[in-house]
């Protein structure tokens, strides 16, 4: 067989996001107008796999939804059925922490998914698309990277899902895993793992999912009295998860409009100083983690509120009850 045969197959898509945007004819912004095919054009040489790309759509990332992600998964699951080592999706950075953490939720292969972006457009200099996208279908086509989920490649470091976060607006070094740091990183074109491949939950089946309804944030601080809580849950919102202070706490009030509402809907408490994780025992206040567990509140561990939002409209979506969300939380948010 010859080594060209060998080469590994990594389909490829596009969603969209800075990495596709360049000014339009008489614009002076950016808009997503370069395909797939575009984005890999300038690779060239540069590629040691052999290469499958598509475009699923042309939005920034502020307008990803549920049904682009599935689409996408299920695309990505297709690829992977017909041959492909590795998948690498391709979209704007501002909600990819989420679609990475979706598809850690619902990718059962062992083949990789990666996503990558980028935070200069094309049209600037030292556009960084280029290099974030051969980074990423490296990732894709090595062998050791098969079996850790969905990853995310920027600025030559390589994250897992579970842990990244964009967490600067414009620097192109813009995704940190805080505190668990990068799975790995990449030199001189090879990826070098810091960690062995670890088991993974099972995948969400999400077939017959109805992501309908809404499952908002709702963040504490200073004088909550829990109005926009009690106001959501009269609304008829599916579920709630609160970015509460510290390891997982509310003030009194708040406390007393949860307790009200647990009956209504599922509430899950997450930390939003991002890092740590919520307590289970060592408050006892009105409002603290132990007062609010025991009303029957799911704590998210070590999960941030957006993370946590994606797992619970997941749950909801696939008609969950309170007691596998709680499993749910307890298995992919707790470290013990």
């Amino acid at each position: 067989m010859s080594s060209e045969a060998r080469r590994p197959l990594v389909a490829v898509a596009a969603l969209g996001g800075t990495i596709s945007m360049v000014p339009g004819d008489g614009q002076d912004h950016a808009v997503p107008r370069l395909s797939a095919t575009d984005l890999l054009g300038g690779l060239g040489a540069n590629l040691e796999m052999d290469v499958r790309a598509e475009t699923l759509a042309g939005i920034s990332s502020a307008s990803m939804d549920f049904a682009t992600l599935i689409r996408t998964r299920d695309w990505a699951a297709r690829a992977v059925a017909e041959g492909a080592q590795g998948v690498v999706v391709v979209q704007g950075t501002d909600t990819l922490e989420e679609t990475a953490y979706f598809f850690e939720l619902t990718w059962g292969s062992e083949a990789p998914i990666v996503i990558t972006g980028a935070m200069r457009n094309p049209s600037l200099p030292s556009a960084d698309g280029a290099a974030n996208l051969l980074a990423a279908l490296t990732v894709a086509a090595e062998p050791r990277s098969r079996g850790r989920g969905s990853l995310v490649a920027f600025n030559d470091d390589v994250h897992l899902a579970r842990w990244v976060r964009k967490t600067h607006s414009s620097h192109v070094e813009a995704f940190s895993s805080h505190p668990a740091g990068p799975l790995g990183l990449l030199a001189e074109g090879a990826v070098h793992y810091f960690h062995p491949v670890a088991p993974r939950p099972a995948a969400l089946p999400v077939e017959n999912a109805d992501f309908s309804g809404l499952v908002p944030i709702v963040e504490s601080g200073v004088e909550d009295t829990g109005e926009v809580l009690e106001t959501l849950v009269k609304a008829g919102v599916k579920g709630v998860v609160l970015a509460a202070n510290g390891a997982g706490h509310v003030s009194a009030a708040t406390a007393d409009v949860i307790e009200r509402a647990l009956p209504e809907v599922p509430i899950v408490v997450a930390g939003r100083t991002g890092a740590g994780p919520t307590f289970r025992s060592t408050y006892g206040f009105r409002g603290s983690e132990s007062d609010l567990i025991a009303m029957g509140v799911t704590m998210a561990g070590w999960l941030d509120p957006r993370k946590s939002r994606l797992l619970l409209h997941t749950l909801l979506a696939t008609g969950a009850s309170r007691d596998r969300v709680e499993a749910e939380f307890r298995l992919r948010g707790d470290l013990t």
